[in-house]
């Protein structure tokens, strides 16, 4: 967001040392500046490592701010800088997520948590923060101790006071072996890239590239369409296809008749027209044009009957009546002089012979026409194993000896397709083509033809595969049209953890939690079996007062008075006395609610009720009813209350007041050699094979040898001797290799 950029968060219980030697004027601390210890909410305590001073940020409202002219002088050192280091000694209360530093400006809501890039063009009115984003949200809660901003490059080696060291340690060597099986396995990596691209250089004139077309001077790409003459043409594969073009069936009206037209290949309805002349019982007729009647009528009858417009020679009377409307007359069927190969064309005065398609004029009146020799003149379209045969009027593409025809224009060699010699998925089409063929999936599958997938219109969430069209596999833990929904293992009645451990739901999965009065013995077993008890009363995690007796129990522990005493029954929290049955709100924290129990200890949240106007919205945030208290799941499609939580990628969500807070999902500790994160699930799991894991807890002692007897240290790679695509990886002494499928499509 532009608006904040908040600075390390989510962080575990750690400690991150002050530096040593770092120039004052690129150095800002923090806690000198603000003096946080006169605020409220916030007080000075012992430090966690060396004497300076360390402030414990309590779970209350409070407003730990640098002033304007402070907090000018962070950003005159901050601003445009954008790499430098925080350093922090810290405690924070468990599963809080509260805010360590925030520099923010205006108030905009933030949902993104992590940016590429912070925004340090800082303008005037921003404010730094201290435990909190800003007034209302983001409270820390925990110790802070040496909080300081170094604005310099790689702050971080300010914390090792002995960078001058001469001799590595061991943690050193490691560190160095362990770069050293990374560059090998980039070098591996490279060279296996390498040796794919010069083999594909090499193969480079073999690869296929679209084939045009060139007609008439003109260039068609494959598939263009175009019209030449009364065809229809379409570039396919390099070879021109033409069909001739269909006239549909002329249905004129009465008034009118099919006719040809200059620049159409097909008749068209035209209008008529009459010259009726009528001599005494002697009824002629002429059909013809204005131009005919104008042209050709009038001077014959002139020559040869003497008529003059509207007069009768030789006692002859003429009446002429014209009825003219632009009419198609049919010349050609009165007789035409056009031989073979060459077709008679009505014009509007007169008829002219045109010579067909594949022939060439022997004169002017296009009346004689020759055969033109395409095969002679190179205007043929025969391809790679044909030979052309010219036709009358055409040509012929003749497959040579020993191969066989593809289409009409081209032959191959075999064909690769009916002899299944091909490499198309199952769901795909072949076509063959000369010297190879083509790979086209089937309708409602996509890919390149050797590999098609199966297309799903909404796609398949959470590592579900799509096996058919709009159909998912969904993966264990997840159900679902689109594998949308977890399945929740421990209300389902799925699983069944040990009596001394609890059932946690996990996204794709579940855990089995030590319950309180337990812990695991370190074997981690799914099914809780590794839960032991812990002695309550050895340790010193015992509540019990001064005056009785601890004792402990299968899970927890009983305060004993000794025989003969009245005890008190009073508890001990926090190194304070607590009565038998009072009840205190926790320092820290607000909304907790402790009692003493007859020497125990109980603490729990604060019951909200939503009801009573005067609930304390702080701990009961789902009680806010304001609409601007509501937030918006990050996908936009769903609104959440405040209070509500959920699960979003891997992370733990929740609304606050109108704000979005997400922080990574808590997972059980993982202890073994090799462990593996299944696809679309969010926490690790332990597997006995080392070629399943992804994660290997690698010890340098354990080597391989590899197909040739060369020593490869853990963690190595490299490419299979006598293979291109087969990689292979040293696993604490085991070798694991496995196919790259790209390679082989690359091949």
């Amino acid at each position: 967001s532009s608006g904040d950029m908040l600075l390390p968060r989510w962080l575990s219980p750690c400690q991150l040392f002050a530096g040593f030697g770092v120039d004052p004027g690129l150095q800002i601390d923090v806690l000198s500046e603000l003096r946080p210890g006169e605020a409220a909410g916030v007080r000075q305590v012992p430090g966690l490592h060396n004497g300076s001073k360390a402030f414990l940020f309590q779970d209350t409202s409070r407003s730990v701010k640098a002033s304007a002219e402070t907090a000018e002088v962070f950003f005159q050192k901050l601003r445009n800088k954008y790499e430098f280091t925080v350093l922090v000694t810290l405690k924070q209360a468990y599963l809080n997520s509260g805010v360590i530093l925030s520099v923010h400006h205006l108030d905009h809501r933030i949902y993104e948590r992590v940016v590429e890039k912070p925004y340090m063009d800082l303008p005037l009115g921003t404010t730094f923060w201290l435990g909190q984003r800003n007034n209302a949200h983001g409270f820390f809660k925990g110790i802070m101790q040496d909080v300081q901003l170094l604005v310099m490059p790689q702050g971080f080696i300010s914390q090792c006071p002995d960078l001058n060291r001469t001799c590595p340690t061991c943690n050193d060597f490691h560190g160095l072996v362990q770069k050293i099986m990374e560059l090998q396995d980039i070098l591996a990596k490279t060279s296996a890239k390498l040796s794919r691209a010069e083999q594909r250089m090499n193969k480079l004139d073999q690869c296929y590239c679209e084939r045009t077309c060139t007609v008439k001077g003109n260039i068609y790409r494959e598939f263009e369409s175009w019209t030449d003459g009364c065809k229809n043409c379409t570039c396919m594969n390099g070879t021109v296809q033409c069909e001739a073009l269909i006239c549909p069936f002329s249905d004129c009206a009465l008034n009118s008749a099919p006719a040809y037209v200059d620049g159409k290949c097909c008749k068209e309805c035209q209008r008529k027209c009459y010259i009726l002349v009528i001599k005494r019982q002697l009824l002629i007729l002429w059909r013809a044009g204005d131009a005919v009647l104008k042209g050709i009528v009038w001077p014959n009858l002139r020559k040869h009957w003497n008529v003059k417009d509207g007069f009768v020679i030789f006692g002859f009377f003429l009446t002429i009546h014209h009825f003219c409307s632009h009419t198609g007359h049919d010349f050609c069927s009165e007789g035409h002089n056009c031989m073979e190969h060459s077709v008679c064309r009505n014009l509007e005065d007169r008829a002219v012979c045109s010579c067909q398609d594949g022939f060439r004029t022997l004169r002017e009146d296009n009346a004689y026409c020759e055969d033109i020799d395409e095969c002679a003149e190179g205007r043929h379209y025969c391809r790679e194993n044909t030979m052309c045969v010219n036709t009358p009027g055409s040509f012929m593409c003749i497959c040579k000896t020993g191969y066989i025809r593809i289409d009409d224009y081209s032959c191959t060699e075999h064909d690769e397709c009916i002899t299944n010699q091909h490499n198309c998925d199952e769901n795909a089409l072949c076509f063959n083509t000369v010297g190879g063929h083509n790979c086209v999936c089937k309708p409602g599958y996509t890919g390149n033809g050797t590999i098609c997938k199966a297309f799903c219109k909404d796609g398949c969430r959470n590592g579900g595969a799509c096996i058919a069209s709009n159909v998912c596999a969904c993966p264990q833990g997840f159900t679902g049209p689109s594998c949308e929904t977890d399945i929740d293992e421990c209300s389902d009645g799925f699983v069944q953890c040990d009596s001394r451990a609890n059932c946690i739901n996990l996204p794709g999965w579940y855990h089995c939690e030590c319950r309180d009065g337990y812990h695991d013995n370190g074997m981690f077993s799914p099914g809780g079996e590794s839960c032991e008890d812990i002695d309550e009363c050895g340790t010193g995690r015992h509540s019990c007062a001064n005056d009785t007796v601890c004792f402990n129990l299968d899970g927890g522990y009983d305060c004993r008075c000794p025989h003969g005493k009245n005890c008190t029954g009073d508890c001990i929290h926090e190194d304070k006395i607590k009565h038998n049955g009072q009840i205190w709100v926790l320092e820290n924290d607000r909304c907790s609610v402790c009692s003493c129990q007859r020497g125990y200890v109980m603490c729990r949240r604060m019951v909200c009720d939503c009801e009573n106007p005067t609930v304390d919205l702080f701990c009961c945030p789902e009680c806010d009813p304001r609409l601007s208290s509501q937030c918006l799941h990050q996908s936009g499609e769903l609104s959440y209350n405040s209070g509500d939580t959920w699960v979003q990628n891997c992370q733990q969500c929740r609304c606050l007041q109108g704000e979005v807070d997400c922080w990574p999902l808590t997972c059980p500790e993982v202890d073994c050699e090799f462990s593996v994160l299944p696809e679309s699930e969010c926490c690790p799991r332990c597997v006995t094979d080392p070629c399943q894991a992804d994660t290997i807890r690698n010890d340098i002692t354990k080597t391989c040898l590899d197909e040739t007897n060369v020593v490869r240290f853990t963690g190595s790679s490299w490419i299979k001797h006598g293979t291109e695509c087969t990689l292979c990886q040293c696993k604490n002494g085991h070798v694991c290799c496995s196919v790259d499928p790209q390679c082989l499509q690359e091949l």
